[in-house]
């Protein structure tokens, strides 16, 4: 191939795709006062808000929202403190939001977070491991949640790839799937494939219990 002719080639081929995520961004009651330098370190930072509300949820509301955390000793005073004041909720979008807005939300803890990220929003509007000024999803499917359960008429796109297609398998497929080939190779049959997925059918996390009343 000629010089001309690979010039020519390179610049026919598509730009790489660069793929956009969202995810949930709270503003903590203890925060809501610096919620406008918050939102303006979030743009300048390479985040666009999306949606955007201001709500007040009650105690019910909080321990639908943090059901992950149900059963922790500081559970009840997660959903008391959360409900004691009005929060706002954004959905922020960028490659890559998830990792990136982690990183700059710093250490859960905000006395943590002004020693080892000074210039985190934790260690800069937080006061401690409950006040700690702002909330993030932790990965694509809590993002998901999260965002519906303040957006319900937010639809998440794209679809996952990367990481956020990682955190997915790893939660509702892989599990599955590799306890299916496990037992594949315990029974080596003659057809793996049609044996596989008849397992996967019999064996569907998700398939509902069948009880036959006499």
């Amino acid at each position: 191939m000629s010089l001309e002719q690979q010039q020519s080639f390179e610049h026919s081929m598509p730009p790489p795709q660069i793929y956009v995520e969202r995810t949930l961004a709270l503003i903590k009651p203890d925060a809501l006062q610096k919620a406008e330098e918050i939102e303006n370190i979030i743009l300048r930072c390479g985040f666009y808000i999306i949606q955007k509300r201001k709500i007040h949820l009650i105690p019910e509301q909080c321990s639908d929202f943090y059901s992950d955390q149900y059963g922790k000793m500081f559970f009840p005073t997660l959903t008391a403190y959360m409900s004691s004041g009005p929060i706002i909720a954004l959905v922020l979008e960028r490659h890559n939001a998830i990792c990136y807005w982690k990183e700059l939300m710093g250490p859960s803890n905000s006395l943590k977070a002004k020693e080892t990220h000074p210039d985190s929003l934790r260690a800069l509007y937080g006061t401690d491991d409950l006040r700690n000024a702002v909330h993030g999803s932790n990965c694509f499917t809590s993002a998901e949640r999260e965002i519906g359960f303040m957006f319900p008429e937010v639809i998440i796109e794209p679809v996952p790839t990367g990481q956020a297609a990682i955190d997915y398998l790893n939660l509702f497929v892989n599990p599955t799937l590799l306890a299916g080939l496990t037992e594949l190779c315990k029974q080596k049959p003659a057809d793996p494939y049609t044996w596989l997925a008849d397992w996967l059918l019999k064996n569907n996390p998700n398939r509902p219990t069948v009880q036959i009343l006499t």
